[in-house]
């Protein structure tokens, strides 16, 4: 080889090591070219809602394998045929482009491939000149270096322009054909290959006549001819061009709301809703929105109680109705329930076989010391049976077993569900919480209700968002055959008069003042609550559980699609008792013949009050063992050297009923002292609860042996006082 060709050789290798340090010093910018807009999704991936990106575009990330096969073939066959072997460039389609401008003294044919289109897309040039073309294809080289081809084409569908706002193959596609890409007509085809050329010239919404020209001329471009053929080319061009732009899916706006505020979206999030579910409930909503005064709003939401899934919600009428504060989620603010917490009452009552459905009980007044109950519409019924009294809802009777099962024993069921409920500043538990004294949500409402369509086994509702919580083995909110009496009960209630008819155990509610109506039912799989009211908790004159919310309730049910799933079968030992089957001591409720709360009829008794051990006490649990820390989870208590703690107690009505950080410890006893066998050490919490329902706690601190002087003193500092 001689000096010159040394040289040449030489030459090259400086270009080559120049252009790969100005490829290093100047890269093409592709890390912003990779953000999208985030995407909702359903339990099955589907797009429930999708957000702008920070430049106001709607650029929904798309892949080849989200659009039709048919479409990325026209694509290239039009745009750019050499596109799979090219380094970026088309040097045929250049000469060409270059001989028909020295020809024609004008542009006749583009030679951008595909590659410097996506260059232009990512780093938009403010003009067309020589300057940025020669820019574009130096990008188009550098990106080919960085990028696969099917990198590259996935970006091109994601960034191509459609018009307005919108960028990408699926933003476009669900805009004009309501329908997502993985289908298309070749018509359809054929018009998203034509658009991103001009996208606001020929946008169909606004110049059909433009989009139908461009697309015919997709279609009659030879290579597209010989791929789809003249016959099916000619039945395209028939096809009318979509004359208007449609919304991008826009559901469930407070769960994605919700996702947002929990910190940045990822590109898709997927949640456990049913787009198809939610999108008829939505449609229920605004239905029922337009009969309600324009202040009014409502709120809906639809549980799988087989694993409490949120399948969809509805927090408001309107998300973006001022008047009627729809941006307000009201499936999570605790409002007062009115007459919907009866059937827990009810299923406490049966649990300790104070009723039978045909155990006669008074509707008459009365006067539990100072609270003297109403009905709904101010009479009263006499002597009626159980079953009619909680399918009439009447409140006297209610307020009558609340007052013998105690409203502490009912908080505590509601917590066994994961339920914690807002009691007027920080009261205890009184008789009024049975008439809607109390404050609660729709959503643990929902949750409770799906408890008890599940035979009283507790269940966690999701969030909508994460992944749906485990379902750990829990203390039973009721236990099945008092679960089942209710519910049999629930599903004798007529549907409100023009309503569809369908099997649902169901139960209305209207709180005090007019200011909410409720109604929750619930068939063999599925569980849906209804609440109506104002968001600012004004009165609402003549709403009600029955005459408002259970219609939409039963609209909802109609309008979901959803097979009707029978309730459970009774379980062992549930059945229906006639009158006369029934034991002397179930003809007629009375508090005294069950040997229960009476305060209406006799004296009250001293509350309950623990007096060992006492609050904040350090208790010695023996010495034997390792204990603690270091013992081993299969040794049981007593293996561990823990001895039994001695419980007394003063005051109060027989049976007590002990429970140990919220856990029952055994069946209810009539003797004021107990034992209890503590399972660990450290801090725990004591409370007994009597047949008034009155409740006493203390809490304590397990020791065994020489224990580290420096724990905490129970019932001092911070520490002390937090949960266990």
């Amino acid at each position: 080889m001689g000096w010159t060709g040394c040289g040449l050789v030489a030459g090259l290798a400086l270009l080559a090591i120049g252009l790969d340090a100005a490829d290093r010093a100047f890269p093409p910018p592709l890390a912003g070219a990779m953000t999208v807009s985030a995407e909702i999704l359903d339990r099955d991936g589907r797009l429930l809602r999708a957000f702008a990106t920070p430049e106001g575009h709607m650029r929904l990330k798309t892949s080849a394998g989200d659009v039709d096969p048919q479409f990325t073939r026209m694509l290239i066959a039009y745009e750019d045929q050499r596109f799979l072997h090219h380094p970026g460039i088309d040097p045929v389609a250049l000469a060409r482009a270059a001989g028909q401008f020295l020809m024609h003294g004008r542009i006749v044919s583009g030679a951008s491939t595909l590659s410097m289109q996506l260059a232009r897309l990512i780093e938009p040039r403010e003009n067309r000149s020589l300057t940025a073309k020669l820019r574009q294809i130096a990008r188009a080289l550098q990106i080919e270096r960085r990028l696969t081809k099917a990198e590259i084409l996935d970006l091109y569908l994601t960034h191509a322009p459609y018009g307005g706002n919108l960028e990408g193959v699926r933003a476009a596609s669900l805009a004009y054909f309501g329908k997502e890409p993985r289908r298309l007509t070749t018509a359809q085809a054929a018009l998203l290959v034509a658009l991103p050329q001009l996208p606001e010239h020929r946008r169909p919404d606004r110049h059909p006549l433009a989009a139908e020209a461009a697309r015919a001329r997709v279609l009659a471009r030879l290579a597209v001819d010989r791929l789809i053929g003249a016959g099916e080319a000619e039945r395209a061009g028939l096809e009318p061009v979509p004359v208007r732009r449609a919304d991008l899916p826009a559901l469930a706006p407070h769960v994605a709301e919700s996702a947002r505020r929990k910190g940045p979206l990822a590109e898709r999030t997927p949640t456990t809703l049913d787009r198809d579910r939610q999108s008829a409930l939505e449609e229920v909503a605004r239905t029922a929105a337009a009969r309600l005064d324009p202040q009014v709003s409502l709120a809906l939401m639809l549980a799988d109680t087989q694993n409490g899934a949120i399948l969809a919600e509805v927090g408001s009428a309107d998300f973006t109705d001022r008047a009627r504060r729809g941006f307000v989620d009201m499936t999570r603010v605790p409002r007062s329930p009115g007459s919907t917490l009866k059937p827990f009452i009810y299923g406490l009552a049966f649990e300790e076989g104070l009723i039978a459905q045909e155990t006669l009980i008074e509707d008459r007044p009365a006067d539990f010391f100072g609270y003297r109950p109403r009905n709904f519409d101010m009479s009263y019924q006499g002597d009626v049976t159980i079953r009619q009294a909680l399918q009439l809802s009447l409140n006297v009777p209610a307020v009558r077993l609340l007052d013998a099962v105690g409203p502490s024993r009912l908080i505590v069921r509601f917590r066994r569900a994961g339920v914690t409920v807002e009691l007027p500043k920080g009261a205890p538990p009184g008789l009024a919480i049975g008439l809607g004294g109390l404050g609660i949500s729709l959503r643990d409402l929902v949750q409770l209700y799906a408890a008890l369509a599940r035979r009283g086994a507790p269940v966690t509702l999701g969030n909508g968002v994460d992944r749906q919580p485990a379902q750990e083995e829990a203390a039973p909110l009721l236990d099945p055959v008092a679960s089942w009496q209710v519910a049999d009960i629930l599903s004798g209630v007529l549907p409100p008069q023009g309503s569809a008819r369908r099997v649902l155990a169901y139960k209305t509610g209207t709180s005090y003042g007019y200011r909410d109506a409720w109604s929750v039912g619930f068939d063999g799989r599925y569980v849906l609550g209804v609440w109506v009211g104002r968001a600012d908790n004004g009165a609402v004159p003549a709403i009600s559980g029955y005459a408002t919310a259970a219609p939409i309730l039963f609209e909802a049910f109609a309008r979901l699609g959803l097979a009707s799933v029978p309730l459970p079968r009774p379980p062992t030992g549930a059945r229906r008792l006639a009158p006369t089957d029934l034991p002397a001591a179930l003809r007629r409720f009375t508090a005294d013949q069950q040997g229960l709360a009476a305060l209406s009829r006799r004296p009250a008794d001293p509350a309950p009050r623990i007096v060992y051990p006492p609050d904040g006490a350090r208790v010695d649990l023996g010495n034997g063992g390792d204990g603690g820390e270091n013992g081993s989870e299969s040794e049981t208590a007593a293996e561990r050297g823990l001895e039994p703690l001695t419980l007394k107690l003063q005051g109060g009505r027989a049976p007590f009923r002990w429970l140990a950080n919220g856990r029952p410890m055994a069946e209810p006893s009539l003797r004021r002292v107990s034992q209890w066998q503590p399972d660990g050490l450290g801090f725990s919490t004591l409370t007994v609860i009597d047949a008034a329902g009155r409740a006493a706690s203390v809490r304590v601190f397990l020791q065994k042996g020489d224990m580290d002087q420096a724990l905490p003193q129970a019932g001092s500092g911070p520490q002390a006082r937090s949960g266990p």
